[in-house]
């Protein structure tokens, strides 16, 4: 369940810089470190969850994460933000770094982070307001506008980005609630792109959706990853060789392998990678 928090206003807005390919370079070198994980381990209770995990994730491109039902893709996700506090007896333990500054040190506010690292859900989730103050709302909680014409520029430009605004420019006042269910999730896309993320987690955000609005979506992300290191949560192997540059896939709670998408998919290093990717479980 998406957490309703309340927060002063302190965004850092960055200008991306995207580098140029290096041929022959892997996907990691091409690209900033942004991210990096380091040991971690996850408890709910006494159940472990996560077992060691080590995972670098890099700006300007997509990190897939993949593996059975059940694996701990999407509480590891959650580690990456800390949605996992508001979740009783569970327990993480290890490092998590954004931009070298440790996520879960006492200092770090953790709803300064979730401005920082953006989440979109596996359904989309729309609050029960009007398209325009749903793109507004992170915006004014934080502070960042001034004025109706600065909210307005946001609403326009976040909507944009999301591949939406064409659609609902002419009836923002109408409620986000009635928009497709693929139009919902760009407005929920819209909506953590509003304060300008440096990092955006995406929890299976097709699931729910038909291959036309699945379609839009992954063309969102492969233009959003231009500007932020994406992080998406998939069941669909194709999905995640479509749209990320490196795979991470999972089983029982370890991470048994990364590397690039490419060879991921066609010479992993593990024999559980390749059973998974070649459909013999899962």
């Amino acid at each position: 369940m998406e957490a309703k928090v309340e927060a002063q206003p302190a965004i850092r807005v960055r200008v991306p810089v995207v580098p140029e390919p290096k041929e022959g370079a892997s996907a990691a070198a091409q690209h900033e470190l942004k991210m990096a994980a380091r040991d971690v381990n996850l408890w709910y209770g006494e159940k472990q969850a996560l077992f060691d995990v080590n995972l670098e994730m890099f700006d300007s491109s997509v990190t897939a994460l993949i593996g059975p039902s059940g694996c701990g893709k999407s509480t590891f996700l959650r580690c990456l933000d800390r949605m996992n506090d508001v979740i009783d007896g569970c327990r993480v333990v290890g490092d998590i770094r954004l931009d070298g500054e440790d996520i879960y040190a006492p200092r770090v506010d953790p709803v300064q982070l979730r401005a920082r690292v953006g989440m979109v859900f596996q359904k989309p989730n729309p609050f029960p307001k009007s398209i325009f103050e749903n793109v507004a709302y992170g915006p004014r909680i934080h502070g960042l506008c001034k004025s109706k014409t600065e909210y307005e520029e946001i609403v326009e430009k976040s909507l944009t980005r999301a591949g939406l605004w064409d659609e609902v420019k002419d009836r923002l006042d109408e409620s986000g609630t009635g928009l497709s269910g693929g139009q919902q999730q760009r407005l929920c896309i819209a909506r953590a792109i509003s304060v300008n993320p440096e990092v955006l987690l995406m929890d299976e955000p097709c699931s729910a959706l038909d291959p036309i609005a699945t379609a839009k979506i992954e063309t969102l992300m492969d233009e959003l990853r231009k500007s932020l290191c994406i992080v998406i949560v998939t069941h669909s192997m194709q999905q995640a060789a479509r749209v990320s540059q490196r795979t991470a896939f999972f089983h029982l709670g370890k991470l048994v392998e990364v590397d690039d998408t490419s060879k991921m998919f066609t010479n992993p290093t593990d024999q559980r990678t390749q059973d998974y990717v070649t459909g013999r479980f899962g």
